[in-house]
């Protein structure tokens, strides 16, 4: 089956633009520049993001950047490097200065999905980069269309097992693909794969029928969840969401070893001093760590989520190697 790999969404178009122009409108969170450490760039900072605007990577980039610049006095701008599947931006990155004032801002799947899914990436993680931090997570949710008669999980299964069900994601590999794919292996059940462009245009195909179940980000299917359109069914990740706090977790349904959350993260060139990448990092936290800033993601369906740089390598390294499990037993390629 043929299709492209985009980056999930976290947030709406619509809402993440206003959040945005807000953000550029909102006055700073004060400050004092002496809070900044020494080791912090001095010259132009530059975040890029590999896909385009509006998306949750350039939301978090576009209020980062407000900040940078209002606590250390440096200009920050983001830089929208769209095309092949973010491979162009992170390129961009990869050959950049290693003096942490060129940044790359990117979702979970492109650094530990695409490495085993696309054998001709022209980049190595571990070789080419030097993680920063975790910035902020989004939790995800399989809903169903009410007419399916489901609203359980284990209603689910044995629906699966006496009828032939389809589900949609927002693509083949991305993180939303796999979390179902590990639900189906543990469920023991099989639900063809219908893979879209988007969240939007599978919640889409959801309403007209045209598919059973949905495997998306809350965000993205929140409002019709609200409006009685979407049943959901469980959360993918470990906790139960703020926004959906009656949802019952996979692991609460009986469905016990998937833990399944999309992120976005900040990495810097292979080769920044530590002390760069430490700064980079405290400065970072300190500033998603604002009441003001959680409240603005919040609002968004995004939870501030941060990690040491040491922390957030680690976490990369363990999901690679568990989605390029999934990825090789479950046979996923893109054609």
């Amino acid at each position: 089956m043929t299709t492209s790999r985009r980056p999930v969404a976290g947030v709406t178009r619509r809402s993440a633009l206003l959040l945005i122009a807000s953000a550029a409108a909102a006055p700073a969170f004060a400050v004092d520049a002496a809070q900044v450490p020494a080791a912090f760039p001095h010259r132009q900072m530059t975040l890029i993001v590999p896909f385009s605007a509006g998306g949750p990577v350039d939301v978090l980039g576009r209020l980062l950047a407000q900040e940078y610049q209002t606590r250390s006095g440096v200009a920050a701008i983001v830089e929208n490097k769209t095309g092949g599947a973010g491979n162009i931006g992170i390129e961009v990155v990869r050959k950049a200065a290693p003096d942490g004032a060129t940044l790359l801002l990117i979702p979970a799947g492109n650094l530990t999905i695409n490495p085993t899914l696309m054998a001709d990436l022209p980049f190595n993680v571990e070789r080419d980069f030097a993680p920063v931090t975790m910035l902020a997570s989004a939790p995800n949710v399989f809903g169903v269309s009410p007419k399916l008669g489901v609203t359980t999980i284990a209603q689910l299964i044995e629906k699966a097992k006496s009828k032939k069900l389809s589900y949609g994601t927002p693509g083949v590999g991305s993180q939303l693909h796999l979390a179902m794919e590990l639900f189906k292996e543990k469920a023991g059940v099989d639900i063809l794969h219908v893979p879209y462009r988007g969240s939007s245009q599978a919640l889409g195909d959801l309403l007209g029928d045209h598919i059973d179940i949905l495997s998306t980000n809350v965000p993205a299917v929140l409002s019709a969840i609200k409006g009685k359109l979407v049943v959901p069914l469980a959360m993918t990740t470990a906790e139960r969401s703020p926004l959906l706090p009656d949802v019952p977790t996979l692991a609460e349904s009986g469905i016990a070893g998937i833990d399944v959350t999309s992120w976005y993260g900040m990495l810097a060139p292979k080769g920044v001093p530590d002390d760069v990448r430490d700064a980079l990092y405290t400065v970072t936290k300190s500033v998603l760590e604002q009441p003001v800033m959680q409240e603005k993601l919040t609002a968004q369906g995004l939870t501030v989520q941060t990690e040491a740089p040491e922390a957030f390598a680690a976490r990369i390294r363990r999901e690679t190697e568990m989605w390029a499990k999934v990825i090789k037993a479950r046979h996923i390629t893109i054609q």
